[in-house]
Protein backbone atom coordinates (compact mmCIF):
# COMPACT_ATOMS: atom_id res chain seq x y z
CA UNK A 1 0.00 0.00 0.00
CA UNK A 2 2.55 2.44 0.60
CA UNK A 3 3.74 1.80 -3.20
CA UNK A 4 0.42 2.83 -4.18
CA UNK A 5 0.86 6.06 -1.84
CA UNK A 6 3.98 7.01 -3.01
CA UNK A 7 3.13 6.48 -6.96
CA UNK A 8 -0.32 9.06 -6.45
CA UNK A 9 1.86 11.36 -4.39
CA UNK A 10 4.47 11.88 -7.19
CA UNK A 11 2.01 11.88 -10.12
CA UNK A 12 0.58 15.64 -9.62
CA UNK A 13 4.75 16.92 -9.24
CA UNK A 14 4.99 14.46 -12.69
CA UNK A 15 2.26 16.17 -14.16
CA UNK A 16 3.45 19.82 -13.21
CA UNK A 17 6.12 19.64 -14.46
CA UNK A 18 5.23 18.13 -17.72
CA UNK A 19 3.13 20.79 -17.73
CA UNK A 20 6.15 23.47 -17.24
CA UNK A 21 7.88 21.72 -19.68
CA UNK A 22 5.19 21.74 -21.89
CA UNK A 23 4.92 25.61 -21.73
CA UNK A 24 8.73 26.15 -21.66
CA UNK A 25 8.89 23.91 -25.38
CA UNK A 26 6.09 26.12 -26.15
CA UNK A 27 7.91 29.87 -26.06
CA UNK A 28 10.79 28.59 -27.55
CA UNK A 29 9.33 27.25 -30.65
CA UNK A 30 7.45 31.16 -30.55
CA UNK A 31 11.10 32.21 -30.33
CA UNK A 32 12.23 30.16 -33.03
CA UNK A 33 9.07 31.09 -35.57
CA UNK A 34 9.41 34.66 -34.83
CA UNK A 35 13.32 34.90 -35.25
CA UNK A 36 12.74 32.64 -38.68
CA UNK A 37 9.73 35.16 -39.67
CA UNK A 38 12.27 38.45 -38.67
CA UNK A 39 14.66 36.91 -40.34
CA UNK A 40 12.80 36.27 -43.99
CA UNK A 41 11.26 39.88 -43.26
CA UNK A 42 15.64 41.29 -43.28
CA UNK A 43 16.18 39.72 -46.33
CA UNK A 44 13.20 40.77 -47.79
CA UNK A 45 14.08 44.64 -47.15
CA UNK A 46 17.40 43.92 -47.90
CA UNK A 47 16.45 42.49 -51.22
CA UNK A 48 14.38 45.58 -52.21
CA UNK A 49 17.33 48.17 -50.77
CA UNK A 50 19.54 46.51 -53.41
CA UNK A 51 16.94 46.62 -56.03
CA UNK A 52 16.68 50.23 -55.00
CA UNK A 53 20.15 51.21 -55.75
CA UNK A 54 21.19 49.30 -58.65
CA UNK A 55 17.75 50.96 -60.34
CA UNK A 56 19.41 54.66 -59.37
CA UNK A 57 23.07 53.47 -59.03
CA UNK A 58 23.94 55.83 -62.11
CA UNK A 59 21.61 58.91 -60.96
CA UNK A 60 25.18 60.50 -58.92
CA UNK A 61 27.47 60.44 -62.41
CA UNK A 62 24.99 61.47 -64.74
CA UNK A 63 24.19 64.23 -62.50
CA UNK A 64 27.92 65.43 -62.73
CA UNK A 65 27.82 64.24 -66.48
CA UNK A 66 24.70 66.47 -67.66
CA UNK A 67 26.70 69.91 -67.43
CA UNK A 68 29.00 68.15 -70.72
CA UNK A 69 25.83 66.85 -72.53
CA UNK A 70 24.46 71.10 -71.91
CA UNK A 71 28.23 71.93 -73.26
CA UNK A 72 27.82 70.05 -76.56
CA UNK A 73 24.07 71.11 -77.11
CA UNK A 74 25.30 74.82 -76.79
CA UNK A 75 28.04 74.25 -79.32
CA UNK A 76 25.41 72.81 -81.28
CA UNK A 77 22.99 75.83 -81.19
CA UNK A 78 26.19 78.84 -81.50
CA UNK A 79 26.95 76.45 -84.69
CA UNK A 80 23.41 76.66 -85.74
CA UNK A 81 22.89 80.07 -84.98
CA UNK A 82 25.80 81.11 -87.14
CA UNK A 83 24.93 78.37 -90.17
CA UNK A 84 27.97 76.73 -89.65
CA UNK A 85 27.80 73.55 -90.87
CA UNK A 86 30.54 70.56 -91.87
CA UNK A 87 32.12 67.31 -90.69
CA UNK A 88 33.06 69.49 -86.66
CA UNK A 89 29.12 70.13 -86.05
CA UNK A 90 28.64 66.47 -87.65
CA UNK A 91 31.05 65.05 -85.16
CA UNK A 92 30.22 67.08 -82.24
CA UNK A 93 26.04 65.64 -82.70
CA UNK A 94 26.88 62.34 -82.87
CA UNK A 95 28.67 62.78 -79.62
CA UNK A 96 25.93 64.07 -78.34
CA UNK A 97 23.24 61.28 -79.79
CA UNK A 98 26.58 58.82 -78.08
CA UNK A 99 26.23 60.51 -74.77
CA UNK A 100 22.35 60.56 -74.81
CA UNK A 101 21.90 57.03 -75.81
CA UNK A 102 24.35 55.64 -73.09
CA UNK A 103 22.45 57.92 -70.52
CA UNK A 104 19.22 56.28 -71.82
CA UNK A 105 20.64 52.59 -71.83
CA UNK A 106 20.86 53.24 -67.42
CA UNK A 107 17.23 54.80 -67.30
CA UNK A 108 18.30 58.49 -67.88
CA UNK A 109 15.98 60.43 -70.19
CA UNK A 110 15.21 63.89 -70.74
CA UNK A 111 11.58 65.26 -69.76
CA UNK A 112 10.02 66.78 -72.63
CA UNK A 113 8.83 70.04 -71.41
CA UNK A 114 8.58 72.69 -74.75
CA UNK A 115 4.71 73.13 -75.12
CA UNK A 116 3.75 70.87 -72.06
CA UNK A 117 1.92 72.60 -69.06
CA UNK A 118 3.71 73.73 -66.39
CA UNK A 119 4.71 70.83 -63.49
CA UNK A 120 6.43 72.15 -60.49
CA UNK A 121 7.20 68.30 -60.10
CA UNK A 122 9.46 68.40 -63.15
CA UNK A 123 10.00 71.61 -63.93
CA UNK A 124 11.57 74.66 -62.56
CA UNK A 125 10.47 78.38 -63.58
CA UNK A 126 13.26 80.86 -64.10
CA UNK A 127 10.66 83.62 -65.94
CA UNK A 128 7.59 84.06 -66.90
CA UNK A 129 6.32 85.70 -70.33
CA UNK A 130 3.18 86.83 -71.52
CA UNK A 131 1.33 85.02 -74.78
CA UNK A 132 -1.32 85.20 -76.16
CA UNK A 133 -0.68 82.43 -78.52
CA UNK A 134 -0.65 79.53 -76.17
CA UNK A 135 -2.61 79.42 -72.72
CA UNK A 136 -1.24 80.70 -69.21
CA UNK A 137 1.05 77.89 -67.55
CA UNK A 138 2.57 76.67 -70.39
CA UNK A 139 6.50 75.59 -70.91
CA UNK A 140 7.25 78.53 -73.93
CA UNK A 141 10.96 78.01 -73.55
CA UNK A 142 13.70 75.58 -72.11
CA UNK A 143 16.73 77.34 -71.08
CA UNK A 144 18.30 73.70 -69.36
CA UNK A 145 16.81 70.63 -70.23
CA UNK A 146 15.85 68.37 -67.53
CA UNK A 147 16.60 64.79 -67.07
CA UNK A 148 14.52 61.77 -65.29
CA UNK A 149 16.54 58.76 -63.83
CA UNK A 150 14.43 55.79 -63.98
CA UNK A 151 11.23 57.22 -62.17
CA UNK A 152 12.92 60.21 -60.17
CA UNK A 153 14.00 63.57 -61.37
CA UNK A 154 17.29 63.91 -61.63
CA UNK A 155 17.60 67.58 -62.38
CA UNK A 156 14.20 69.19 -63.33
CA UNK A 157 13.99 71.35 -66.69
CA UNK A 158 14.40 75.59 -66.36
CA UNK A 159 12.01 76.94 -68.43
CA UNK A 160 10.04 80.16 -68.92
CA UNK A 161 6.46 79.68 -68.18
CA UNK A 162 3.51 81.80 -70.15
CA UNK A 163 0.93 83.78 -68.87
CA UNK A 164 -2.04 85.90 -69.94
CA UNK A 165 -1.38 88.82 -71.97
CA UNK A 166 -2.12 91.93 -69.60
Amino acid sequence: MSDDKHTTATEPDDIEALRKRAAERDQYLDLAQRTQADFVNYQKRVGRERDQERKYAFGPIAQELLPILDNLERALDAAKHVGEQGPLIEGVAMVQGQFLDILKRHGITPIEAQGQPFDPHLHQALMQRPSAEVEANTVVQVIEKGFMNQDRVLRPAKVVVSTKPS
